[in-house]
């Protein structure tokens, strides 16, 4: 389905360059700018779960390094991902519903962002909607191999694809499969769990990354359930009552593989499961499982089609016997397709502010761009900077010019040399002895942090912020998007008075 991924790459490249990374792009830039000894490195200690993708940009970022470059990928992949979409919708219905499918995905806001992103998501998206075109050639009597490899893939890219399988397994079971079927996913699906098992084993005991997140609540399903079907209120309805009408597919014969046994299982199993998993060990946000919006765009188009047939059907009754040239089949075959076409034009229409507004850098968590700007303008060289916590460093190592020769108070080892994130920072004595011999310092900070939102469990961060708490003055703050650059001078009680030297006898 060319038109869809057309539509996705045109919607992809309009606004990519923003002017500025937010955090998570700004590690894709920095570690994908190392050398592959150097991301080996690192991949044992963190971010083992994304190596592939690092070693992957770090390819495409040989060419030229820029942020516009960093996130093409992901436009690329999400426009495969619309036309696989639409391969999809053709084959397990008729080519309009493959046709609506893949336009509804392209034009839909969750899908627009993630193409933005300069990280793995939109590339796991399109490694899964292949891989389920693969499944359902091969649940209708092709070869398996491909489906587990290109599954493999996949799972390398991020892990939770995995849960993929899950989803094919439910259709399985609600197209009755035969034996020889079963027999034949199950040895795919055993090879695919086998290969991800390494990264699954190395990533365990990088499970210090995730301990940000938090239990899914109700709220979380229904925002993802929005992101699905549409966050405008207009859109959303609309598109859930064609869901629900593309769940009559769910009836038909034994064995047989139809749209909705499949639809509804992808767009629903890997996000459940997910959300479940996640109330006894958080691990639930909804760019892992973007996979499943393919599943949710495909039930909304059968359900478009169910509903146009039934249309037809009525006015063929009703006009029985007119012999006018556009009431033929293939007159109102046309007819209701650019009718499907027309409506998701309405729909790109409606949703086009919150496409516009995700084009500004300012909807992300951060921009460090303008951090680093502000920087750029406020450090001299010699000014002594302390990040806080340490992964605001991301911003010095992203757009190292505005902290060009700036003494950085806690870094021990580099990020590049030491074979972390973010580097190596000195422990709490030796960062209280080097702030002591300070009049005044730089400070750029999470703005949750300094202003108690949040309490950090590294002692030195707990040092950082006991010490500019107890022993500073604030003097100037500028904040960008939950970033402060601030200025601190030493209070002047809290040093004590100098000693007036006195002269030696003997020395008038």
């Amino acid at each position: 389905m060319y038109a869809p991924a057309l539509v996705m790459l045109g919607l992809g490249l309009w606004g990519l360059d923003r002017g500025g990374m937010w955090r998570d792009e700004a590690v894709s830039f920095q570690v994908a700018r190392r050398t592959v000894p150097q991301i080996w490195q690192l991949l044992h200690d963190v971010d083992a779960v994304h190596g592939l993708y690092y070693l992957l940009v770090h390819a495409v970022l040989a060419v030229h390094p820029g942020e516009v470059v960093l996130r093409l990928p992901s436009v690329c992949a999400a426009a495969v991902t619309a036309g696989l979409v639409g391969a999809l919708g053709s084959r397990l219905v008729r080519p309009r519903v493959g046709l609506w499918a893949g336009l509804l995905y392209a034009v839909a806001p969750m899908a627009g962002h993630y193409a933005q992103e300069g990280r793995s998501y939109a590339l796991v998206a399109a490694g899964a909607t292949g891989a389920t075109l693969l499944f359902v050639r091969s649940a209708q009597g092709g070869s398996w191999w491909a489906y587990g490899a290109v599954l493999g893939v996949t799972c390398w890219l991020h892990e939770f694809a995995v849960l993929l399988l899950l989803a094919h397994a439910v259709s399985l079971v609600l197209a009755r499969a035969g034996a020889r079927v079963w027999r034949g996913w199950g040895c795919a699906a055993g090879a695919v769990v086998l290969a991800l098992l390494p990264l699954v084993l190395v990533s365990r005991t990088q499970a210090a990354q995730v301990a940000w997140l938090r239990r899914p609540t109700v709220a979380t399903a229904e925002g993802l359930l929005r992101g699905f079907l549409g966050p405008t209120a207009g859109v959303y309805w609309v598109c859930l009552g064609l869901a629900v009408a593309g769940l009559a597919g769910l009836a038909g014969r034994p064995g047989e593989v139809t749209c909705a046994r499949v639809a509804l299982p992808l767009a629903v199993v890997p996000p459940l499961v997910l959300m479940l998993v996640s109330q006894f060990s958080p691990l639930y946000v909804d760019r892992y499982v973007l996979y499943a919006l393919g599943g949710a765009v495909l039930l909304v188009a059968a359900g478009a089609d169910a509903v146009a047939g039934a249309v037809a059907r009525s006015a063929a009754r009703g006009t029985r016997g007119d012999c006018l040239p556009w009431r033929g089949p293939l007159s109102r075959s046309w007819l209701v397709t650019l009718a499907g076409v027309l409506a998701a034009a309405v729909s790109l229409l409606h949703q086009l502010p919150l496409l516009r507004a995700d084009r500004n850098p300012g909807t992300r968590p951060d921009d460090l761009a303008a951090v680093s700007r502000v920087a750029g303008r406020e450090l001299s060289p010699g000014d002594p900077v302390l990040f806080l916590p340490a992964h605001t460093r991301n911003v010095a190592l992203t757009y190292p010019g505005a902290f060009r020769g700036v003494r950085d108070v806690a870094l021990v080892e580099g990020a590049r040399a030491s074979g972390t994130l973010y580097g190596r920072e000195v422990g709490p004595g030796e960062l209280r002895r080097r702030l002591a011999g300070l009049d005044r310092v730089w400070v750029v900070a999470d703005l949750d942090l300094v202003t108690g939102r949040w309490i950090p469990g590294s002692r030195t961060e707990r040092a950082k912020l006991a010490v500019l708490n107890q022993e500073f003055w604030e003097r100037e703050d500028t904040a960008r998007n939950g970033v402060t650059v601030r200025l601190y001078v030493r209070r002047v009680s809290e040093r004590p008075a100098p000693v007036p030297m006195l002269p030696r006898p003997g020395r008038w």
